[in-house]
This record gives structure tokens, sequence and C-alpha cells, in this order.
């Protein structure tokens, strides 16, 4: 009985004791450096890799202009100024030419259609092709800036300045005397000052929004910059 005690138990003893000494060793041969890797691997690699991926990301976030194009705001605004300005010339054409000024304000503001072949306000009456050259070439760059607009600023002020010039460019393209040298309809007439039209305003009021947007650092792309 002790024989086959000894027999039978012998190899039990030592796998148990083998496996005792393997399983502490083992587990902590496999467990240990798994433990480690897996210490690491939450730590390390969301702590590392991680880390450094949602700080890259959002680092490239803060590069990139935030919000969505503004072509949108760009277009809707010059349409409505061209409109604008449009409806008030073909207005200003069948009710008030050829006819006396019409007074806002006494003799400070009046009404008083007037064909003008120059610039804005009546200056260069000679340079008439030029003049619509210069237009065509804003609206080309301005289309091109939209590429890379996302400030609603600069989208209403390029706005502004694409509807004024649309609409100074309909007439030098369609009134008389004949294409490219066609006369703008003014008709807003302050005292002492020249006479213009709604797209005159329109540029002027698009041109000094992109000076004080320059001045304080705003880009098209919605990017400040300090000098």
């Amino acid at each position: 009985m002790a024989e086959a005690e000894r027999i039978i138990g012998t190899p039990d003893t030592p796998d148990a004791a083998g496996a005792g000494r393997q399983r502490p060793g083992g587990n902590a041969g496999r467990g240990g450096p798994s433990g480690a890797e897996g210490a690491q691997d939450p730590a390390g690699r969301p702590g590392t890799d991680g880390t450094a991926a949602g700080a890259d990301g959002r680092a490239t976030a803060a590069e990139r202009p935030r919000g969505r194009r503004r072509i949108a705001v760009l277009f809707t605004v010059a349409v409505i100024a061209y409109a604008l300005d449009l409806a008030s010339k073909m207005l200003v054409v069948a009710k008030l030419e050829h006819r006396p000024p019409i007074q806002l304000i006494g003799d400070w503001l009046q009404l008083e259609a007037i064909r003008n072949a120059g610039a804005a306000f009546g200056f260069g009456e000679a340079f008439t092709v030029i003049f619509t050259v210069i237009a065509a070439a804003v609206i080309v760059v301005i289309a091109r800036l939209a590429r890379k607009l996302y400030s609603l600023p600069w989208a209403i002020a390029l706005g502004l300045l694409l509807g004024g010039a649309l609409g100074n460019l309909t007439d030098r393209l369609f009134r008389a005397p004949g294409v490219f040298e066609g006369a703008v309809v003014d008709f807003i007439s302050p005292k002492h000052f020249a006479v213009f039209n709604l797209a005159d305003s329109a540029i002027v009021c698009g041109g000094i929004l992109i000076v004080l947007l320059s001045f304080r650092g705003l880009d098209p792309d919605g990017t400040v910059h300090k000098d």
C-alpha cells in the first residue's frame, strides 16, 4: 500500500510542487511583463500615443479655420445689394429721368437722375473702359477668395463689394452708349457732394469694412494675426 501510494503520489508531488513553483514564477514571468505591458498600454498608449494624437488633433483643429465656409453669406449679400441697386435704377430711369429733382431733406439731400460715364461719384469720366475692366477684375478676385472664406464679417464685406461691382458693371455693359462704355445711373445727390447710387454705397461700405477688419488682424480664412 505504501509502495502504491509512493508510485501514485510521487509524480503528483513534483508536479504539484513544480506547478507551485512554476505558476508563481510563470505567472510572475508571464503576468509580470503582461501586467507591466498592461500597465503601460493603458497608461502608455493613451498617455503617449493617444495623448499625442489628441494633442495633435486639437492643435490641428485649432489651426484650422472654425465653422463652415461663408460662401452662402457672401453671395446672399451680393444678390441683395445687386437686386436693390438694379431695382432702384430701373425705378429712377422710369420715374425720375428728365424730370425735376425730388427733394428729400430740403437742399441737403435730393434724388436726381444723372448718367455717369466715370467711376464712383462721377470721377474719371474719360476712363470708362478701364473702370469696366477693373470692376470685372474685382469680381474675379472675390470669386477666388470665396474658396477660403470662413469669416462672417469678411463674407459681408466681400458680398457688398461683389454686389456693387456687379450693379455698376451691368450698367457698363447694357446701357448707352455701348458695351463697356455704358453710363451708370446715379441718383442720390447730397448737397456739396457728388451724385452716387446704391452700388457705389455698397462698394464704399464694403471697402470700409475690409479696412477695419485688416486693422483688427482678421483674415478672410477666419484666423487672427498680430503684427
